[in-house]
């Protein structure tokens, strides 16, 4: 969540790493993905295009893995490229529950899609590396520091993904389990203040926007739960997010060690946040502040220190300012701007070829838990949010510097506002269209998935993550499914 990175936020937990850039680099205060989820956000960061350009409508629909990147561009261009961790950006990739949900969101029934979210502490004061897989990837990329970068000498362009911070695997939930469990140690829990945690306020279910109360049931998240078991979901979260840190600081430990530190640019930031229970949600495949806004914190030569950019920037903006970096022409198709005019002390004086950076971002979303595709536009003060056709489902308008915690839908109140703003967003895509367009891909993706199955369809579909609720009632859910079909 990108607003543990700047005050109030980040009196939460301790993030050692993360001031150590702020003190030494630049901080982006309002940065957002293209699309809240894993896959669809990575494609837009590694492609430099929106998300209904990419065409990553879902998990398992991302870029074209023979897209150029800005890393192949950069190999192009004589840089020694290396990779390690979570990639997650082309086609392919999570399971078949996962797609099929995203499918069938326009199915008329309400099915559950996640194990309950919960907490689990492991091991004790000691135990540090609780993300196993996400340390070996952090000791991999600190001993090609060590041993490979140091050594060479064409520059070098290393990125490193990780899981973290993410909630785990939840067998406890049956076979296709979702991922809702938050697990840490008490070694990182410790570095939570507790106090400082606030419990976030829910509307009643009654009241709910309708695809929120839609993401809330899918999540598993309509149930009662105490003041604890919020507090504690938000707590075991902000230590996973400290633990994340700590390997934020392993990267910049090995590049003082090796004296690389002062001649290399540092980037850090999130595929999207997490909702942690704000909303009466978890997870993330939301437009409100803990799911879109993201960290992005740079640092290194010519990078002004300890500035605070309140500039809207997104996800996108990251493949011209690669190459803005290594002084490689931008494409002119991309969606993004190079960031370093913010970013640089001395930033070349001359406006970019394009024109100046726009005054608003767009991220958008098209996957599962959500009833609807969903298309966010944020500029100045104000969060606009609309669905579908623009007209089917009700809009949402939100003043973040009145409402921070986004709990007021002021659409009504403001006509002309929200207006203003959609004008603007059909200006950059016709959502209509492309609402209408992922609906189709996502019918005839679901009839060759069915077809592919012949007569076992009825037992594989029962045994989605969403068995808890279908195997209740399967001849309801596949007759919701037939007149859908």
């Amino acid at each position: 969540d990108g607003r543990l990175t700047f005050f109030p936020g980040n009196q939460t937990v301790d993030l050692p790493s993360i001031n150590f850039m702020k003190r030494y680099g630049t901080v982006f205060l309002n940065a957002y993905t293209n699309s809240p989820i894993c896959c669809p956000s990575r494609a837009a960061m590694w492609s430099g295009l929106f998300t209904h350009l990419t065409e990553s409508w879902n998990n398992f629909k991302g870029l074209d893995p023979d897209y150029i990147t800005w890393m192949d561009l950069l190999k192009k261009h004589g840089y020694h490229t290396q990779k390690f961790g979570k990639l997650d950006y082309t086609s392919g990739h999570h399971s078949v529950s996962n797609r099929v949900e995203a499918w069938t969101r326009d199915v008329h029934f309400l099915l559950r899609q996640e194990g309950r979210p919960m907490v689990k502490l492991t091991g004790d004061r000691k135990r540090v590396r609780v993300m196993e897989a996400d340390w070996q990837n952090t000791d991999k990329a600190v001993n090609w520091i060590k041993e490979e970068a140091v050594n060479l000498t064409e520059p070098f362009v290393l990125y490193l993904g990780l899981n973290l911070p993410h909630p785990y695997p939840s067998p406890y939930a049956g076979e296709n389990f979702g991922s809702s469990t938050f697990l840490t140690s008490p070694y990182w829990l410790e570095k939570v203040t507790h106090e400082a945690i606030k419990i976030p306020k829910w509307s009643s279910l009654s009241e709910m926007h309708p695809v929120d109360y839609y993401s809330s049931y899918t999540k598993n998240c309509t149930g009662e739960f105490t003041k604890e078991e919020v507090r504690n979901i938000r707590a075991f979260y902000y230590a996973m997010c400290a633990e994340t840190d700590a390997m934020l600081g392993e990267i910049i430990s090995a590049l003082r060690d090796t004296g690389l530190l002062r001649k290399t640019v540092v980037i850090f930031t999130a595929d999207h946040g997490e909702l942690a229970m704000e909303h009466r949600q978890f997870y993330k495949m939301s437009m409100y502040e803990g799911s879109s806004h993201v960290p992005l914190l740079v640092m290194g030569p010519g990078v002004k220190e300890q500035q605070e950019i309140p500039n809207v920037v997104s996800l996108v903006d990251i493949y011209p300012t690669m190459l803005d970096i290594a002084r490689i022409p931008v494409p002119q198709n991309l969606s993004g701007y190079s960031l370093i005019p913010l970013l640089c002390v001395k930033a070349e004086s001359e406006v970019s070829p394009r024109g100046p950076r726009p005054s608003w971002v767009l991220s958008e979303f098209h996957g599962c838990n959500v009833n609807s595709s969903v298309y966010m536009l944020r500029t100045g003060k104000w969060k606009y949010i609309t669905y579908a056709d623009g007209s089917s489902v009700l809009p949402q308008l939100f003043d973040l510097t009145a409402d921070p915690d986004e709990l007021t839908n002021v659409a009504i109140k403001f006509p002309v506002i929200v207006h203003s703003l959609d004008k603007i967003l059909r200006s950059i895509v016709n959502y209509p269209k492309v609402s209408s367009s992922v609906q189709k891909y996502n019918k005839q993706q679901f009839i060759s998935w069915k077809q592919s199955l012949g007569q076992n369809y009825s037992s594989v579909i029962a045994n989605l993550r969403w068995h808890q609720d279908w195997l209740k009632e399967p001849k309801v859910y596949e007759n919701a499914i037939n007149k859908w079909l």
